[in-house]
């Protein structure tokens, strides 16, 4: 196993992509360690993606790009507007809210980051607000989008840990409210020491007519919730509804694309899955020879060895996630982590739904902190900022977010409240 670990370390840190550092790895042990046909490495990258769970990736991508195409952020910023936009720091508290809504919309982050952050941004820089702290802001509002579903990070550990994905669906609620509480809380506190201004109060006609505007859109995440409970749909065939429903609402209610857009959104879709699914199936192979050898049994046995304690198994655990959070992809972390402790949090008693939020608040945490970051490093390109200027309020902003992540592990029922309340209802 030397050589599996060896290759897979020294290639991240000469600045091989994640995925292929994974790949390589692989097969260099199947290689150099192995009897085994290099064929096997075909086979088991192959096998990781023949998915039908899987297919729900490309469909929220989809779903998420047609909304953005069709200028259903506006609506949705408008409507955030009108709710909490008289509060102190304005600006801020909306950018927070519209990330919130619309993460309920495309299930990716960086698509947050960059639909919201095209138009907020130059809003905010013409009230004066300092461009680190927006896009700090910008960073981590975006990464709600891991934790509220419909989550992409969500499907992928759903099929991850064969656990429902409907049910993980249900328990990004509650978390994702709170991170959010949490940024605005920060955000007030800059506001009133920087000065920044607020809104003026909208009237309730107005938040009636923003409402209305924004209707339409917001109805997604309960077309995917309520026809999952319901059996209308699996998980996957939600993603296909939401990405029907938004062409519907895109072509033929707002008018906003063509045909040919159409197309070339399709083929952007198949871009950025492919990058996704190139890691599924390069992590496959990496945990197929991890089984085979027994690693996350050994594994489990040598931590247990040491504490079967079940907060200190779960804090290692987080750090652990967080560390790798700071410099590897999410969906790598989560292919490659996941089996290896799958075990161990089965002996101690974690419920899988509490696993997955945890992991998912962590992976929030860790794509807008230093050195990678990459909703932080999204935000940072869309403000046209250097990225080390960010440094000056993301630790806040990681700070709070780390609080309500301390507050899911001790109460496990703030993520599994809600799936327990409807579990007759969620295949």
């Amino acid at each position: 196993m030397l050589t599996l670990a060896a290759t897979l370390l020294i290639s991240i840190a000469i600045g091989v992509p994640v995925s292929y550092a994974i790949a390589i790895s692989g097969t260099c042990y199947l290689l150099f360690e192995s009897a085994l046909p290099v064929l096997i490495i075909a086979q088991r990258m192959v096998v990781g993606v023949d998915s039908f769970t899987l297919l729900a990736i490309p469909l929220f991508v989809l779903a998420g790009s047609l909304m953005a195409e069709g200028e259903i952020t506006p609506k949705i910023m408008r409507f955030a507007s009108s709710l909490v936009g008289h509060i102190r720091g304005g600006m801020a508290m909306v950018m927070v809210v519209s990330c919130m809504f619309f993460g309920a919309i495309s299930g990716s982050g960086v698509a947050d980051v960059v639909a919201i952050g095209s138009i907020m941004l130059p809003a905010m820089k013409e009230q004066k607000y300092r461009p680190a702290f927006s896009a700090s802001l910008l960073g981590c509002a975006g990464s709600l989008g891991t934790i509220i579903p419909p989550s992409i990070v969500m499907v992928v550990l759903g099929v991850t840990m064969g656990t429902s994905i409907g049910k993980l669906f249900m328990a990004g609620f509650i978390p994702g409210i709170m991170a959010g509480g949490s940024l605005m809380a920060i955000s007030y506190y800059f506001s009133r020491k920087e000065d920044y201004p607020k809104l003026p109060r909208a009237d309730w006609k107005e938040r009636w007519e923003a409402f209305k505007g924004a209707f339409l859109p917001l109805v997604t995440p309960g077309i995917i919730i309520v026809g999952i409970l319901e059996g209308i749909f699996t998980a996957t065939e939600a993603g296909a509804v939401a990405a029907l429903y938004a062409l519907v609402l895109s072509k033929y209610v707002y008018h906003k694309i063509t045909w040919k857009r159409f197309f070339t959104i399709c083929l952007e879709t198949a871009k950025t899955s492919a990058v996704i699914l190139f890691i599924i199936a390069a992590a496959s192979l990496f945990g197929w020879i991890l089984t085979a050898e027994d690693i996350p049994q050994k594994l489990a046995a040598a931590i247990l060895s040491i504490s079967d304690n079940y907060w200190m198994i779960l804090l290692f655990f987080n750090i652990l996630l967080l560390i790798l959070g700071t410099f590897m992809e999410t969906t790598a972390i989560i292919l490659i982590i996941i089996p290896i402790f799958m075990p161990i949090m089965q002996r101690i008693g974690v419920d899988p739904i509490h696993l997955g939020v945890m992991v998912c608040v962590n992976m929030a945490i860790g794509a807008n902190t230093p050195p990678l970051g990459v909703d932080l490093m999204t935000a940072c390109k869309v403000a046209d900022i250097p990225y080390e200027d960010s440094f000056r309020y993301i630790f806040a902003f990681i700070g709070a977010m780390t609080l309500i992540l301390i507050l899911i592990i001790a109460f496990p029922a703030l993520s599994t409240y809600i799936p327990n309340l409807v579990v007759s209802g969620v295949e």
